[in-house]
């Protein structure tokens, strides 16, 4: 197997979540007399097994060994002082026995209850541990929770003493005098190979990120699920598994290489923590070889007849599209008034495209395209007619592996499906009641334009066959893809851009935009690229809240302000309908190249919207 700081310098690893809280929610007893956690390294291996299994089917690449309190001292208030190097050797290889697959076992090292601060005492306390969890080979010593960053750097100098030390990686919980970029150098002087924070609210671990940045350390976070807000009325904690997800997310994208929970963090919080990283990690493994063409990819002569939209695209001009979410179920009714207000939004001439999200926020819809042609039968739009909208489905990494991208690809060309906008997308989340379901991210984005611009474009397949042997195979393909200006790491998003663009993107939506300063970022790329800057219809200022929690969406106080100041719903609509109205105007006053409107709440006051801000 490989090394641990090996493999965590060429990739980020997540870490399994709490153990302590999770045997307490299995066995419904805190660890106490007759009870100890840490003894059922030896009593009970199997539900120890368990929990580690547990954390393994949900993702996790390294488990934390039930060791923590298996100190000395700690033992010693439960008569199990004599025991120490049984159940730390058990506990490492208890770990090692649960795996099915290779997987880096981090033996946990706690603190005492009172600070040790002497080495006499910390040598006293650890030595024996210490030496059990060595000898049983744990790929690294975890020193977890400590509060005493005194007694934490004595252990550490009691560690290193040993020669055969594996890594150590040093964590302490937050507190607000911390100062988090010292601590880490602190660590790193000493010699600690990872440094960071863990058993702290996750708004907390967040801050220590920020204040950690360029630290000489990789950096560890592992926050518990934090306390109660008030949220509304409600007395409530926003950490669910989802949050959790996007909050791992957010740390790969501030360069976290060792990212876990602790308290009350249980496997559903680590599936979706391992379902956001892999969205973050598609299309590094399995990116197509460049293959060799013996033709360019088509051009924008072949791509304008794709529809209006593409069109006005290529010609220079201002283009608009609506996005659409799919039905989710089999109601005629829902389905009828999606498509009429397709209908509505064709014969009113305000737009040029729906666009169709595909799988929106991870939940089961209808495929986009399947959608697209039922549309098309329903409104009467044929080869021959043409449509009166430009369809474009999103396509995301999320369900489909290479092969796949490929046949789905394929088969909207010979249904007349030629401007897709392709996303990375969000990983599925789905309902207790409904059997999980596996992300996949063969290809992200760049990937999967790149692919469709150079092999499909190029009348190639990904692995370089002709598609058939007609003169002239090639597929006229319109490419979109997605931009977040608001994204937390604004380098990262920019470079991300930056590829997709060189691989053959023609246009690109961003996400909403608020405020007009994130789009200064895009200023470098607007003289040679067409980029259509999102404007979201929010509907109440309930609506309006549940946005601004939105990962890559910053709402400003004066549009929370404006929305409130009024009880009514229909009057905080109307108000609503007048900020996207004045957002739109901006867009066009401003010259970008079109408008991505979106309207998640359904759409009633689109086509007033549109009316409004599109008026000369």
């Amino acid at each position: 197997m490989a090394d641990f700081l090996t493999t965590l310098k060429s990739q980020p690893l997540l870490t399994d979540g709490a153990m302590g809280s999770y045997l307490f929610e299995l066995t419904g007893r805190l660890s106490e007399a007759n009870h100890v956690y840490e003894s059922f390294n030896v009593d009970q291996p199997d539900l120890v097994r368990r929990v580690h299994r547990d954390y393994l089917a949900a993702g996790a690449q390294c488990f934390k060994t039930n060791t923590f309190g298996a100190n000395r001292h700690q033992l010693q208030q439960f008569g199990l002082e004599h025991r120490v190097a049984a159940l730390n050797g058990a506990g490492v290889r208890v770990a090692r026995e649960a795996a099915t697959e290779p997987i880096f076992v981090l033996a946990s090292v706690g603190p005492t209850v009172q600070p040790l601060t002497e080495a006499a005492t910390v040598a006293e306390c650890y030595r024996e541990q210490i030496e059990s969890l060595v000898a049983a080979g744990a790929d690294a010593l975890l020193l977890e929770t400590f509060s005493s960053q005194r007694q934490l750097e004595l252990l550490i100098e009691l560690i290193r003493s040993f020669p055969n030390a594996p890594p150590i990686i040093a964590e302490i919980t937050y507190r607000a005098e911390l100062s988090p970029l010292a601590f880490v150098q602190r660590m790193a002087e000493l010699g600690a190979a990872v440094a960071g924070v863990n058993c702290c609210a996750p708004w907390d671990a967040s801050a220590f990120v920020d204040a950690a940045r360029n630290a000489p350390l990789p950096l560890v976070v592992m926050p518990n699920a934090g306390g109660f807000q008030r949220i509304g009325s409600r007395f409530m904690t926003s950490v669910n598994p989802e949050f959790v997800g996007k909050l791992a997310r957010s740390f790969f994208d501030r360069g976290v290489r060792l990212i876990g929970g602790c308290c009350e963090m249980h496997p559903p919080h680590i599936r979706e923590m391992h379902n956001y990283l892999r969205s973050r990690r598609g299309g590094a493994a399995t990116a197509a070889a460049r293959v060799q063409v013996s033709r360019p990819p088509v051009g924008d002569g072949e791509k304008k007849q794709n529809g209006p939209f593409s069109r006005k695209l290529k010609e220079g001009r201002f283009v608009v599209s609506v996005e659409m979410l799919p039905p989710r179920g089999t109601d005629e009714k829902l389905h009828g008034n999606k498509i009429e207000f397709i209908r509505q939004l064709a014969e009113s001439s305000l737009a040029d495209a729906v666009d169709v999200t595909d799988g929106s926020r991870g939940i089961p819809l209808m495929p986009p395209g399947d959608f697209i042609l039922l549309a098309r039968e329903r409104l009467g739009w044929t080869a021959a007619g043409g449509d009166r909208l430009e369809m474009i489905p999103h396509f995301t990494g999320r369900d489909l592996n290479v092969m796949g991208v490929q046949s789905r690809l394929v088969g909207y060309h010979a249904n007349r499906i030629r401007n897709v906008l392709f996303i990375t997308g969000d990983p599925p989340k789905m309902s207790p009641t409904y059997p999980r379901s596996t992300a996949v991210f063969d290809l992200d984005s760049i990937e999967l334009v790149r692919l469709t611009h150079a092999c499909l474009n190029a009348g190639v397949d990904f692995g370089g066959a002709p598609l058939g042997k007609q003169a002239d195979p090639r597929t006229h393909f319109t490419i979109g893809t997605g931009f977040e200006p608001e994204a937390t790491d604004t380098r990262r998003e920019l470079d991300r851009l930056r590829q997709k663009l060189d691989n053959g993107a023609d246009y690109v939506m961003t996400q909403p935009a608020f405020r007009p300063e994130p789009l200064d970022a895009l200023e470098p790329f607007r003289a040679r690229h067409r980029i259509l800057v999102g404007v979201m219809l929010l509907t109440s200022f309930e609506h309006a809240e549940r946005v601004a929690q939105v990962p890559g969406v910053v709402l400003p106080d004066t549009i929370l302000q404006r929305l409130g100041a009024t009880p009514n719903v229909a009057d905080q609509a109307k108000i609503g309908r007048e900020i996207a109205a004045e957002q739109i105007r901006r867009v066009r006053s401003e010259g970008w190249a079109g408008l991505y409107l979106m309207s998640p709440s359904g759409t009633s006051g689109v086509l007033d919207v549109l009316r409004a801000g599109l008026a000369s």
